[in-house]
């Protein structure tokens, strides 16, 4: 393998490992929890497994607002800590991932018929700015009704007082989860998708290992047992379904929320920056938030927070939902008289927040805190569930310092072999992608025009000098293939399947790229052109041999096309 290969093919080594090796620590889930924990913890020179049930990134990890922020509106609540936390961060990714991590201006309007006035507001952003240490890319500042205006022309302006700019950033979030996962196997952590904990095993009191499933073979094949000294769980909003797995006497632990978004186009809504809005009945605080990185630009508007059913696999996007958040673009921009049908689509997930045990029914969601919780479960799994994506770096050093102090707890009550002598710290604060860096992008630019390439910015940026290293770029073409935003789509499948282990084409239409998300079609019109990049990439376990057959090829189209449709389903 290339260094850095990240791949189909890595995925059916990584099988066999999984089932001849004993590792120090399996983690079961590979959103950014379990991609962040097995990074710290194959840092440290433990040797680590992951698994994931369905793609990296397949749940609450893809499906947020898409933001690195301090959590403003946690200051209502006194989180001083989380945001002071979360800040830091922000800083920290800012600089080692700027590639999906991008500066973003915030706006917020002010009325006089709103709950928070001028003075109030301006006080949280003077902390705001105070808990980052004055390490933001901007210092907020107090806009007139003028200087709104100006920047907004398209918003109510009747009782408008004028408002606020302040900073964060945006982010792509699956990506970064997968990044992340790459530097991990870098390190020499062993992962794999579409691999489903079925049973743990035990030993004595102590569960030792997960017998395991290849969801890729056939119903009743692909069975295989995973050893391991330490179990973590970081499977979110599953989390409850997975403890339920280890002891029949599980309680309840999460207290999760349902956040839906919708998208639209960035020529419909067109807006210099994130903008806040806030509903008044429930002063809950939505965001209509620009991204020109995504396909030909979108705007995403979100999120609702509201009760979600007990299993994650059942959430839908309601039509009230819908309603709520359309209510909200009405209320703030009349004048554009925005339809559902100008909704390019929707999404929703599940947020593990903390809490549900000593909660009432009467809970409000946003209040409850995004703090996350660690603790060893039955048979000794440690679990961890809630937090913020923003914190995933630091949250996942707590996890494994965690694991380490469960693992050597144990040792004199069971057989869990020797701890590993002469582990290192951990060390996570080198960029997941030391390819990508903006020093580079000159250069890049230079090798592409020396190429005859038209390859834009916003690829270069995205991908760094591996988009030359691994791509083979056809030449010939001397211009762009694929729709507006997606210029060289074609190839970027294939680097997403050599560097990036997609094994079924919806999870590049998902989550490797903006195509469901920012494409009215959804992508479905280049499907049959993407089926022959995945028919030869993954045609066998080289990736160079024979293309898929006839029969596999038509397989995988009726899938993706059934993923599409299942995820297009909405309250209209």
């Amino acid at each position: 393998m290339t260094s850095g290969e990240f791949s189909y093919r890595t995925r059916t080594q990584n099988l066999s490992r999984l089932a001849s090796d004993v590792f120090d620590l399996l983690i079961i889930g590979g959103g950014i929890t379990g991609a962040a924990v097995a990074r710290d913890a194959a840092s440290r020179g433990l040797k680590v497994a992951l698994i994931e049930r369905s793609d990296f990134a397949f749940g609450t990890s893809s499906r947020s607002s898409k933001l690195i922020h301090g959590g403003l509106r946690y200051l209502q609540n006194f989180e001083l800590s989380l945001v002071f936390e979360a800040l830091r961060e922000r800083t920290f990714l800012l600089k080692t991932v700027p590639h999906l991590v991008r500066p973003l201006k915030f706006f917020m309007p002010v009325y006089s018929t709103d709950k928070r006035g001028m003075s109030l507001l301006s006080a949280g952003l003077w902390l705001y700015d105070t808990l980052s240490l004055m390490r933001t890319p901007g210092v907020h500042k107090r806009l007139n009704k003028a200087q709104l205006l100006a920047e907004f022309p398209a918003i109510e302006n009747k009782n408008l007082k004028g408002g606020f700019q302040y900073f964060d950033a945006s982010m792509w979030d699956d990506v970064l989860a997968i990044e992340t996962l790459r530097s991990a196997t870098e390190l020499g952590a062993v992962v794999a998708n579409y691999v489903e904990a079925v049973a743990p095993v035990w030993d004595g009191e102590f569960v030792t290992g997960f017998r395991v499933r290849d969801q890729e073979k056939k119903p009743g094949q692909g069975e295989l047992i995973i050893k391991a000294k330490q179990v973590v769980s970081c499977v979110g909003p599953w989390t409850d379904q997975l403890g339920r797995l280890v002891s029949q006497s599980w309680g309840k632990w999460i207290n999760p929320s349902k956040g839906v978004h919708l998208v639209f186009s960035l020529d419909r809504l067109n807006i210099p920056g994130a903008f806040v809005m806030s509903n008044n009945e429930d002063l809950r605080i939505s965001f209509a938030i620009p991204r020109p990185d995504i396909g030909g630009g979108v705007v995403i508007v979100g999120t609702t927070d509201g009760p979600s059913p007990e299993n994650p696999d059942l959430i839908t996007v309601e039509s009230a939902e819908v309603d709520y958040l359309m209510a909200l673009l009405t209320q703030y921009f009349p004048s554009l008289k925005l339809t559902r049908d100008d909704i390019i689509s929707t999404y929703v997930g599940v947020r593990p927040l903390m809490g549900a045990a000593n909660s009432d029914k009467k809970t409000v969601l946003q209040k409850v805190s995004r703090e996350h919780h660690i603790e060893m479960g039955p048979g000794g799994v440690v679990f961890v569930a809630g937090g913020k994506y923003t914190t995933h770096r630091t949250m996942a050093k707590e996890v494994v310092d965690h694991a380490l102090h469960t693992w050597k707890s144990r040792l004199k009550d069971g057989n869990l072999g020797e701890f590993p002598k002469n582990l290192g710290r951990s060390n996570t604060k080198t960029p997941v992608n030391p390819l990508v860096s903006p020093e580079y992008l000159d250069d890049m630019r230079t090798r592409s025009q020396k190429l005859g390439l038209h390859i834009t910015d916003q690829l270069l940026i995205r991908y760094g000098s591996a988009f030359f290293e691994m791509v083979e770029v056809d030449q010939k073409r001397k211009g762009e293939s694929g729709p507006k935003g997606f210029e060289f789509i074609e190839d970027q499948l294939r680097m997403a399947i050599r560097r990036e282990m997609v094994v079924r084409l919806s999870d590049f239409y998902f989550r490797r790229s903006g195509l469901f998300l920012a494409l009215k079609d959804h992508g479905l019109s280049w499907l049959d052109r993407l089926l022959v990049v995945w028919a030869e990439e993954l045609g066998d376990t080289s990736g160079r041999g024979a293309a898929k057959t006839e029969a596999e090829i038509e397989a995988e189209r009726l899938r993706t096309i059934a993923d599409i449709e299942q995820a297009s389903i909405w309250g209209k």
